[in-house]
């Protein structure tokens, strides 16, 4: 949905407790200048996001300049999986950058060398090669390369459909876009790519039946005979939604693109590095794709993306015929190995399982109290809320994304700051703080939230 948030500060009531701290109108008068130039300068398509001029950032708390301090329910957008603002990150970007070496493009480095030795020591087998890349968008591009290559090598020309899912988001790039759900995303394409099929989420709520034969079945009625298939790409959880597919739907979709011989291509890039209580959110399901992206979590920071692979897909392509300006950037390579490194040291994955099952537990009792959350989907520290239309049409009630963009706006006002509603009727709202949170804080965080969701239901 097109939305603005008014730039007219307006009172909205004083909150002072140790985490959050509203002391002006909102948005603050002192963030007008910055705000109003913003708008004058930078395209509409930039002018989606809350109001909120930030100053600094620190672990789960985001600051502006005028007092005010927010628990921070983005993590930027989904990013900051390590804590904002960490001292070992910082101190090892100042180191790099005090070696002065910033820049090399595919010139061997060790940074480089160092973050893709820590990637591969983490990865499953086969994903032994790895593409270091800038974001999330650039690695499903990437992606799609290596699948149709690998279909031509495999089938010949007509192996080249690449299959995806409704409602999916895959990035803002012509591939990713082409790859992804969102037919209101691709209107400025034109002339769509007909080797891009998309079929049903196994979500449960829209699509009611998620049996892996809803997959056989829209692939046949969409034309697509799967010998010509060469590859199957899939978001590890929607980022729109927060839906997992069910386990059994994806150990026979891995069994059918094994059989295929179609690439599984599982998209990592918001659920990878302890967001979903485990390292890697294709571990819920328990396969391993053939390849992978990764991004945003990847170095909680600096931007720095990655594919990792079967080697015989990965070397599909010869030298320098595969390759990108800031490919493994050493400043970015070594904030992502900082990164990954105190994901690790404090079990972080492991807080997120632990603070997962609060939020989630708090927010099904909401759904229950509430007629107007439709579901609420997510593992570990994410979790999307829907907002319906109760006894609409559509299952549980069409997407709300006014009662969407109220409870967020009032969220903020409380101290919890979001990113925009997102998702289907932009219906959803979207809660990913960073790992390192704590238990009072998100339990206080929580209570804010229930408060702005009734508020807006008055």
């Amino acid at each position: 949905m097109s939305r603005q948030f008014n730039l007219v500060p307006r009172d909205v009531g004083r909150i002072e407790t140790p985490y959050r701290r509203i002391v002006t109108q909102l948005p603050a008068p002192g963030s007008l200048t910055v705000l109003e130039t913003l708008r004058r300068i930078e395209p509409m398509a930039m002018q989606g996001q809350p109001p909120v001029v930030w100053d600094r950032a620190e672990g789960f708390q985001v600051f502006d300049a005028w007092g005010n301090q927010w628990i921070d329910w983005s993590s930027g957008v989904v990013v900051a999986n390590a804590g904002h603002g960490r001292k070992e990150v910082i101190e090892a970007i100042q180191k790099q950058a005090g070696a002065h070496l910033l820049t090399n493009y595919c010139f061997p480095s060790e940074p480089r060398a160092r973050l893709l030795e820590k990637l591969a020591a983490l990865l499953p087998e086969p994903l032994q090669k790895i593409f270091l890349l800038t974001t999330g968008s650039e690695t499903v591009e990437c992606a799609i390369k290596l699948c149709r290559t690998w279909g031509m090598k495999n089938g010949g020309r007509h192996k080249h459909v690449i299959v995806s899912y409704q409602h999916a988001f895959h990035g803002r790039t012509l591939g990713s876009q082409l790859a992804g759900g969102i037919p209101s995303l691709k209107e400025w394409i034109v002339n769509t790519d007909p080797g891009f099929v998309q079929i049903p989420f196994p979500d449960g709520w829209r699509t009611r039946d998620t049996s892996f034969e809803t997959f056989e079945r829209h692939l046949r009625e969409a034309g697509v005979e799967p010998a010509n298939v060469a590859g199957v790409i899939m978001e590890t959880y929607q980022g729109g939604s927060a839906a997992f597919a069910p386990v059994e739907y994806m150990k026979r979709l891995r069994q059918w693109c094994s059989g295929h011989r179609a690439l599984l291509v599982l998209d990592e890039v918001q659920a990878a590095f302890g967001r979903c209580g485990t390292m890697f959110g294709w571990e819920h399901y328990g396969v391993v794709p053939d390849v992978a992206c990764f991004g945003k979590g990847l170095s909680g920071s600096l931007p720095i993306s990655a594919v990792a692979g079967r080697a015989d897909v990965m070397d599909l392509h010869p030298p320098n015929s595969m390759t990108s300006t800031h490919t493994g950037n050493p400043v970015c390579c070594a904030a992502a190995l900082a990164s990954i490194e105190l994901i690790e040291a404090e079990d972080l994955a492991g807080n997120a399982r632990y603070m997962g099952a609060i939020l989630h537990s708090d927010l099904a009792a909401m759904a229950a109290r509430i007629r107007n959350i439709g579901r609420v989907f997510g593992k570990g520290l994410v979790a999307g809320v829907s907002c319906v239309k109760p006894g609409t049409r559509e299952p549980d009630g069409e997407p709300d994304g006014d009662l969407a963009w109220r409870v967020v706006e009032r969220s903020i006002e409380k101290g919890v700051l979001m990113f925009a509603p997102v998702g289907y009727g932009g219906g959803t709202i979207k809660i990913c703080p960073p790992l390192v949170i704590t238990e009072e804080a998100l339990r206080e965080s929580l209570a804010a939230f229930g408060e702005a969701f009734r508020e807006c239901l008055v």
